[in-house]
């Protein structure tokens, strides 16, 4: 059989897959270990030999065309499949084990990562997870932490950040507070209305909410009658029990909103998410148990950016 990949055109297909998920080629860069004209000269390779454009590169970002998205796709499962291959022939002494430190904003945690935490021991079963669950950003150094998920990415450049979704907020209510307090018919209202706030632990400073009128991206910041540190999840117990206005990630109130215990506010002023990303240090050796988990959320999660 000919050969059809040499050692060049194979890296840069890990580096175009790399880029993809990272919607960056200096993130990429950072990431592999190289420097950024060196990535973008590996995707001009690929994109020569196959004719058509695989990314939209303006000044700030770059994103997937419609070719090159499809692409992506194929080429990651390709990789793991031969990740999967060599892992198999290498044996079991270098299956991934040991333990394993991550530490996630609670209510993505609660909602999102643990209920897949189960399904990665399933295929795992020597890895120990250690699980710490905060809204504060953690020191990998000095905590010996091996992977975080936040929703905002930390100023520390030492950090790799692979985003996994974007995740929608909603405005929402109790119809008891509705019953009490009436329904904000614009956002101009809300200043009058009681709101439950969530105060950021590394600023103090209560979390904006954000809304789109007219075609624009605002933030509001009403007057706040509650305000919840470090206890994502009791902002909803409040808005469960009448006491405001709450914005919060449509992911926690979904089951809520369909059982009519909370109710949604100005969903034509909706349509505002906030992405949340996986973040690790900028170590190109990592465990085979980390890469294993990095994978892993990825799979899982990456596809809810387009639900």
């Amino acid at each position: 059989m000919r050969r059809q990949f040499d050692d060049v055109m194979l890296g840069s297909l890990e580096l175009f897959c790399l880029a993809a998920e990272l919607e960056s080629f200096t993130a990429a860069a950072q990431a592999a270990g190289l420097s950024p004209p060196a990535v973008s000269r590996a995707i001009a390779r690929l994109e020569s030999r196959l004719g058509v454009s695989l990314f939209v590169r303006t000044t700030r970002q770059i994103h997937l065309t419609d070719s090159g998205r499809t692409y992506f796709e194929q080429c990651r499962q390709a990789l793991t499949l031969m990740r999967d291959a060599e892992s198999q022939l290498t044996g079991e002494h270098q299956a991934p084990s040991g333990l394993l430190r991550i530490s996630v904003a609670s209510p993505y945690g609660h909602y999102r990562v643990l209920p897949l935490l189960p399904r990665f021991r399933e295929r795992y079963p020597r890895v120990q997870i250690d699980i710490h669950l905060s809204n504060r950003n953690i020191d990998f150094a000095a905590e010996d932490f091996d992977l975080a998920i936040r929703g905002r990415t930390p100023p520390d450049s030492s950090l790799i950040a692979r985003k996994l979704e974007d995740a929608e907020l909603v405005l929402v209510a109790a119809p008891s507070y509705i019953v009490r307090a009436g329904k904000p018919e614009r956002l101009s209202e809300l200043a009058v209305h009681d709101c439950v706030h969530f105060v950021l632990p590394s600023t103090g400073q209560s979390v904006p909410w954000l809304f789109r009128q007219d075609g624009r991206d605002i933030e509001l910041n009403p007057p706040a009658s509650y305000r919840c540190t470090d206890d994502y999840l009791g902002m909803v117990t409040l808005a469960r029990q009448g006491a405001g206005l709450l914005q919060t990630y449509r992911y926690i109130v979904q089951e809520d909103l369909s059982q009519g215990r909370l109710l949604e506010l100005l969903p034509e002023a909706g349509g505002r998410s906030r992405p949340f990303s996986l973040l690790y240090p900028n170590r190109r050796h990592a465990a085979l148990r980390v890469r294993a988990l990095i994978d892993f959320l990825i799979e899982e999660l990456s596809g809810k950016r387009r639900e």
